[in-house]
């Protein structure tokens, strides 16, 4: 089957085009994305209104880009999918709007895809993962520990009570007065720091739950640099690196913790799956290699261009549900928050602040 995806649930506005075979498998025809990285960088962060309009100008020509790569045509689709969520709403509606235009067009099944599951289910598209695997989802918005059991099917072992990762990076990018987006430069500056000159706490390690939280690490990072009297660049990377290695150590426990309550509620799980653009950090790679490694695991993590957000994941997400026979109808609703887990009770929502995560 031959499905669309369209991804606007932020600054990247991305299409692409799937092909998903009878046995599961699955192979990217074509996969376009356009970071709007420049239109916010002078203001810091993500604009929603800017990103909107911005979606409104580019998707059109973006989705003919891609279907032009994958060498169909609109009549060859056996479904168009659409990220409807979680996002910044308008460009969520964007997406979601262009999605049944072409559905209803072209009388071809329209898929609203929750964007969360589209990274839980990437994994399945590039290495052919069996279910149940644990998922260790780490962006911009959101971190999380998922057991993921099926198409639909999630269970949040653990969430973030506060900052996500990449929006703790972009925070303490925005302090030191580093670029935009902040994420990798936080981490190229912390290659050339002493990761063990700040002691920074190492937030909510040895709870038995496996939450995460980062404010208080955040806050320890603004404390020690108001402390110096003129904060030089060996400074700001001493900075970085005592802040990443604090995050990793924090990180690791927290996984250490989710493995054991998967394996307490579904067995063994055939993967340590990382997915979001948090996982394209080549430290936070490391620290996972290892934390799988312990759990006598294997790790599993989708190329970097497949962490950030894309339209290839969308497709792919759309053609598992719709091998399955889901489908949407054009009464399909754009979301600002959506679960994946719909029982979770724990804090989770959408605060997106564009760390290059």
């Amino acid at each position: 089957m031959l499905v669309l995806g369209i991804e606007t649930t932020c600054d990247e506005t991305a299409a692409a085009v799937i092909e998903r075979a009878p046995d599961g498998s699955g192979r990217i025809l074509s996969n376009v994305v356009r970071s709007q990285v420049e239109e916010h960088a002078r203001f810091g962060g993500v604009v929603p209104e800017i990103a909107a309009r911005a979606h409104v100008d580019l998707l059109d020509g973006i989705i003919d880009r891609a279907m032009t790569d994958a060498g169909i045509g609109f009549a060859q689709l056996d479904g168009v999918a659409a990220a409807a969520g979680p996002g910044l709403i308008g460009g969520v509606i964007v997406g979601l709007t262009t999605a049944k235009a072409i559905a209803m067009v072209h009388d071809t099944p329209l898929i609203a895809v929750n964007h969360l599951e589209a990274h839980a289910l990437t994994p399945r598209l590039t290495d052919g993962v069996e279910f149940p695997y644990c998922l260790f989802l780490a962006s911009g918005g959101h971190t999380q520990i998922v057991a993921v059991t099926g198409v639909g099917q999630y269970v949040r072992l653990g969430t973030t009570v506060d900052d996500a990762i990449g929006e703790a990076f972009d925070k303490v990018a925005k302090m030191l007065g580093l670029p935009y987006p902040g994420g990798p430069e936080v981490e190229r500056a912390a290659a050339n720091g002493d990761a063990t000159r700040f002691a920074f706490p190492r937030p909510m390690q040895n709870r038995p739950d496996a939450n995460f939280s980062l404010s208080g690490l955040k806050t320890a990072v603004r404390t020690e640099a108001s402390r110096l009297t003129e904060i030089t660049p060996q400074d700001i990377s001493d900075l970085c690196a005592s802040f990443q290695a604090a995050v990793l150590d924090s990180t690791a426990d927290r996984l250490n913790v989710g493995l054991k309550l998967f394996r307490e509620q579904f067995g063994a799980p055939r993967a340590l799956v990382a997915a979001g653009g948090v996982a394209a950090n080549q430290a936070i790679r490391g620290a996972l290699f290892d934390v799988a490694r312990q759990a006598g695991t294997r790790l599993i993590m989708p190329p970097p261009a497949l962490c950030t957000d894309n339209g290839a994941m969308i497709a792919w997400a759309g053609a598992e549900r719709l091998a399955l026979g889901i489908t949407d109808t054009l009464e399909a609703q754009p979301r600002a928050r959506w679960l994946l887990d719909a029982n979770a009770t724990a804090p989770d929502g959408y605060g997106k602040t564009r760390a290059g995560y």
